[in-house]
């Protein structure tokens, strides 16, 4: 069996799709629009959409998401959930 590729964030590392993908589909799910009002009210193709939920994409860009969750209604919130020390996280980047 093939070992599976990952990502590597030094935040997170995930294998195969970003989660981003998973969070998408289960909004787009419980608004109920299928991938061609999607495609008409965010102005990303459904041939994107479809790649993003069914096919290979792994990595889709942030303009495109944004693009999709805003047209629903949704926005971004970046929410600081603990301090942190620069100093040490630089450090700590460098040795990796």
């Amino acid at each position: 069996m093939a070992k599976k590729k990952s990502f590597f964030y030094r935040s997170y590392n995930f294998v195969d799709k970003d989660p981003v993908i998973d969070k998408v589909r289960t909004i787009v799910q419980r608004e109920g629009v299928t991938h061609q009002q999607l495609s008409w009210i965010s102005g990303v193709s459904a041939t994107t959409l479809y790649n993003w939920f069914e096919g290979q994409t792994r990595r889709p860009q942030h303009a495109s998401i944004m693009a999709v969750v805003t047209s629903l209604g949704y926005r971004q919130a970046f929410v600081k959930t603990r301090k942190v020390d620069i100093e040490k996280e630089v450090a700590k980047a460098k040795e990796e």
